[in-house]
């Protein structure tokens, strides 16, 4: 799957069904992000305003048509997605001491740490805020477990770091945790609204599940093969920050062990000097290629797990995104 032509023309096309909800997603986002505060209102809008893909709103409103219509709840949910991932990439970038976001300064190398990781604190408070507005309980619990779940995936990410004796298993708790967990929200999101059967709940929560997995591991793969430009971050950032991304786990299993000393190494000093020499072990070893792999088996469960939606077009383009997933260079 992965090795498709190219996926341009798809997601733009793909976008196009949301336009109307989308621009009125971006209207409610840019209300809400307004605060008395100056600082708030200039970090939000620089983040939020940052390009982006805003794949996870758009998995909400697609789901919302798939099963019918688009209300003003869904509309709501679908800025609340949105807050929740942008206070996680602001906190994220803290973490990882990272320069460049989708090819921009990040916003603590704009405004420094202390001010990213509070307004990243405001876009979870204004998130809650806004959920509470749907009134409805099951909302307000999937939200909070989902939340409490991206921060272990956080914790558990730390802990991870500078450990080259991680495994595939828990690597994937990681990312199943700290990214799928909101794609997930999000499509499960929209049959709560839609009032939808408890089958199609389940079947749109494991959609993202594993759509969000199969999407992290294209990022990792990327680390070691797009460009900058292509990647809007440094390459070799996860290196760097000491990351043993599932990449670099494969090509410690299955290089030579002085090939495997070159990652643990590196792991271990989040060496970013090394990594032409930690390039060559990975593409050696085919580690790319066994990532994209398991990226497509994530994506094809998640294209199986739609079976039950009824078809429309809607549902044909969450079965594009699935594809374009892992099919994309950026």
């Amino acid at each position: 799957m992965s090795s498709s032509v190219s996926t341009t023309i798809d997601f733009e096309a793909i976008k196009q069904l949301t336009f109307s909800e989308a621009k009125a997603v971006d209207q409610l986002i840019i209300d809400e992000l307004h605060s008395d505060v100056i600082l708030i209102n200039e970090i939000g809008r620089y983040i939020v305003g940052n390009g982006g893909k805003r794949l996870r709103p758009m998995l909400l409103l697609l789901s919302a048509k798939a099963l019918g219509n688009v209300s003003q709840n869904h509309l709501i949910l679908a800025a609340v997605v949105e807050f929740i991932h942008t206070a996680t990439l602001l906190h994220d970038d803290v973490v990882d001491e990272s320069d460049l976001r989708r090819g921009k300064e990040s916003a603590n190398a704009v405004w420094g740490n202390a001010a990213s990781v509070l307004v990243g604190d405001y876009l979870y408070s204004s998130a809650f805020e806004m959920m509470v507005r749907t009134d409805n309980m099951r909302v307000m619990g999937l939200l909070s477990k989902t939340t409490t779940a991206i921060a272990e995936g956080e914790v558990l990410q730390l802990l991870n770091c500078n450990n080259p004796e991680t495994t595939e298993e828990k690597y994937l708790e990681v990312i199943a945790r700290k990214t799928a967990i909101l794609f997930s929200a999000a499509t499960q999101l929209a049959a709560i609204i839609s009032g939808s059967s408890i089958e199609i709940e389940i079947a749109l929560a494991n959609y993202g599940q594993h759509l969000g997995i199969a999407f992290q591991l294209i990022d990792d793969a990327l680390d070691y093969k797009a460009s900058t430009e292509e990647l809007g971050k440094n390459l070799g950032d996860d290196l760097a920050e000491g990351k043993p991304t599932l990449p670099l786990i494969y090509a410690i299993q299955n290089g030579s062990p002085e090939e495997a000393e070159i990652i643990i190494s590196a792991i271990k000093t989040g060496n970013r000097d090394v990594f032409n020499d930690v390039y060559n072990v990975v593409k050696r070893t085919k580690a790319i290629d066994y990532t994209e792999n398991r990226a497509d088996e994530e994506a094809q469960k998640a294209i199986d797990s739609l079976s039950i939606l009824p078809e429309s077009n809607y549902k044909n383009a969450l079965i594009l995104l699935a594809k374009f997933a892992v099919q994309r260079n950026y």
